[in-house]
C-alpha cells in the first residue's frame, strides 16, 4: 500500500476584528428619593384623572323634590252641581287650568293643575291643587294659578302642603 500523506486543508483564519469601546459620558445617578416620589406623582396623578373621568361620565343627580299640594277656592261666580268651575270673568278657574311655581327670583321651578272643583257654599267652589316635581331649596316659592297674580308661600308651608289661595 502505498500511503499518500494527505495534508488537511488549512482552516481557515478570519482575522480578528478590533473591539472599540465607546467612552461612556457622564453618568446621571438619580437619588432613589426622587425616582419613587416621580413614579408616586405619576401613578397618583394617573388614578385622580382616572376617577375624574369615571365620574364625570355619571349622570347628575337629580335635586330633591317635593309635590306641592293644597286647594283654591273660588267664593262667587261659579257655576255649582255636576260641575264647579268658574264662569263670567272667572271662567279661568276650572279643572286643568295651570298652577305655576316659581323661586324667589321669579324663575319657573314647577307646573301643576288644579282638580276637579267641589262646591263649597252656595256659590263656591274649592279646587284641589297638585304640583309636582317641585326642587327643594328656595326659602319661600311663588305660586301663580291661570293668569292671576303670584303668592308667595314659605318654604315650611310649601313642603308640607299648606297652600291656601282663595279668589273672588
Amino acid at each position: 500500500m502505498d500511503e499518500t500523506t494527505a495534508t488537511p486543508p488549512a482552516p481557515t483564519v478570519e482575522p480578528l476584528q478590533e473591539v472599540v469601546e465607546k467612552p461612556a459620558g457622564p453618568s446621571v445617578r438619580v437619588p432613589v428619593w426622587l425616582a419613587a416620589g416621580v413614579v408616586g406623582f405619576v401613578a397618583g396623578a394617573g388614578v385622580v384623572g382616572l376617577m375624574w373621568g369615571l365620574s364625570s361620565s355619571a349622570e347628575p343627580t337629580a335635586p330633591e323634590t317635593f309635590t306641592l299640594t293644597g286647594s283654591m277656592s273660588l267664593k262667587t261666580g261659579s257655576t255649582t252641581g255636576a260641575v264647579c268651575a268658574g264662569r263670567g270673568g272667572y271662567s279661568d278657574i276650572a279643572m286643568g287650568a295651570s298652577v305655576t311655581v316659581y323661586d324667589e327670583g321669579g324663575r319657573v321651578l314647577a307646573t301643576g293643575t288644579l282638580g276637579g272643583g267641589k262646591a263649597k257654599s252656595l256659590d263656591g267652589c274649592e279646587f284641589p291643587v297638585t304640583v309636582p316635581n317641585v326642587p327643594k331649596g328656595p326659602q319661600f316659592y311663588q305660586v301663580e294659578v291661570s293668569h292671576r297674580g303670584k303668592i308667595s308661600l314659605p318654604k315650611a308651608d310649601a313642603e308640607a302642603g299648606l297652600l291656601a289661595v282663595s279668589l273672588g
